[in-house]
């Protein structure tokens, strides 16, 4: 017999397990199911540790600028730090108790397992079955897609939990895929002194992004050490004692360790989705503005495609409690989509790039400056590479897109986002006062230039 409740969450990463929580601290009998760590990727393989890892890596940087500004230094990298580090923060080993306690302590109820839809509100885990009276949210996140090269699956790849857990650095290392996960991790193993090739199919590194944003992490990256293949891809794999060696476009590329970061995919295998409607082969979960997916059903994070971050399942998460709860003036808007690289430079990016908002239509008018050439970026000195870039629909004149790359990309981002999401005019942002010297002070700079350009 099912068991009779108000809410099954399916998946308790971050916008699920703060979802579950929300709506059992609002009196509801909450069911959630986590059949991996209650916390999902972020906390443990993702977001967390991965910046601890370029925390460090970023202080190395630091420390070998020194000569020419400040004297002189050595600096000698040490992985074990790091790795002590996270270790501590992933809660002794990768174990969830502390999350799962407070999850409960909330007033919910915890399954281990593999959660599946069965039937309208039903759902199955193991020998149980949870009939839910209000609603059943689906947000099983995603897993590393692993791509169907010739020999991968005979050698001993590594994902990004391999990468984070490793506490020995290898000597060499190839990363297939130039996304922001294959760009951070090669940036930080190379400054702990592991030499790294990055293989990137597409044209450049960072394709998702704009051009200059690529070009620049490109330049120092390989100014670091980085080898970058682009344009190529890797058509077969095998193992040559201790190395792995990867065919990329006629070479032989070879290293201790491979790292696999060529995106990732929803896991929805064997959810049951028919049973809400949704084609079981779908790629990601079709959500309204309200993140429905049929009565009764809702979905939230990387599962509905909407952009694979933290940030964007907490979001959804609010939305989704809220319409759970009645309160049904809460819908999604995904305009100024806020994303950022954690490279050295950092790329921060809100909003449409300019040739997405090309191909929407849209009058485009661009506004640049180099970060170099700002105050702030002149007495930053090494280290200063980067740009701000605006993205105008000319014909209203606000900002639909914006990057900020350089030091602290993804904190100068906060005010283009804002002006993005609240639709505030280009003429505005002019108005304002920045203050001198800051890195923000360059979008002062960019939004002169965008007044001297003609839309196009």
């Amino acid at each position: 017999m099912s068991e009779a409740v108000d809410v099954v969450v399916v998946g308790l990463g971050p916008g699920g397990e703060d979802l579950a929580g929300s709506l059992a601290e609002a009196g509801l009998k909450v069911v959630g199911i986590e059949k991996s760590l209650v916390g999902g990727e972020c906390p443990y393989w993702g977001c967390v540790p991965s910046k601890m890892m370029i925390r460090a890596a970023d202080m190395l940087a630091e420390a070998r600028r020194v000569p020419g500004h400040a004297g002189a230094t050595t600096v000698t990298p040490n992985w074990a730090p790091v790795a002590r580090r996270i270790r501590d923060e992933a809660t002794d080993n990768w174990n969830d108790k502390v999350a799962v306690d407070r999850f409960v302590g909330k007033g919910g109820h915890f399954v281990r397992g593999a959660g599946r839809l069965v039937g309208p509100g039903e759902v199955a885990v193991g020998e149980r079955t949870f009939r839910a009276s209000k609603a059943v949210v689906l947000a099983t996140g995603t897993s590393a897609a692993i791509p169907p090269i010739d020999g991968l699956a005979s050698v001993r790849y590594w994902t990004n939990h391999e990468a984070i857990e490793v506490e020995t650095l290898p000597g060499s290392l190839t990363v297939l895929g130039g996304g922001a996960i294959g760009v951070e991790l090669a940036q930080v193993f190379t400054r702990f002194g592991v030499r790294a090739t990055i293989v990137e199919a597409a044209d450049r590194i960072l394709p998702m992004e704009e051009p200059e944003a690529g070009d620049t992490v490109a330049k120092v990256l390989r100014s670091e050490g980085v080898e970058i293949l682009t344009g190529t891809a890797v058509t077969a794999v095998g193992q040559d004692g201790e190395k792995i060696v990867a065919e990329v476009g006629g070479r032989r590329v070879a290293a201790e360790r491979l790292l696999v970061a060529t995106g990732r995919r929803a896991n929805l295998e064997g959810l049951g989705l028919e049973h809400a409607g949704v084609d079981p082969k779908a790629r990601f979960i079709p959500v309204d503005e309200h993140l429905r997916v049929a009565p009764g059903v809702w979905a939230i994070g990387d599962v509905t495609g909407k952009g694979l971050f933290t940030h964007i399942a907490m979001y959804q998460s609010r939305i989704a409690t809220a319409d759970i709860l009645g309160k049904t003036d809460e819908v999604a808007d995904y305009r100024s989509l806020p994303r950022v690289t954690f490279a050295d430079p950092e790329v921060g990016a809100a909003g449409l790039t300019e040739a997405q908002a090309r191909e929407r239509g849209i009058a485009v008018r661009i506004g640049m400056t180099q970060v170099p050439s700002t105050a702030r970026g002149w007495i930053h000195g090494f280290g200063n590479d980067g740009f701000i870039k605006l993205v105008e629909d000319a014909g209203r004149g606000i900002l639909v897109g914006a990057t900020s790359c350089g030091p602290a990309g993804g904190e100068v981002l906060s005010m283009l986002a804002l002006a993005i999401h609240a639709q505030v005019t280009t003429r505005a942002l002019r108005q304002m006062i920045y203050a001198y010297p800051t890195f923000h002070r360059g979008v002062e700079d960019a939004l002169r230039d965008l007044a001297e350009n003609k839309p196009a």
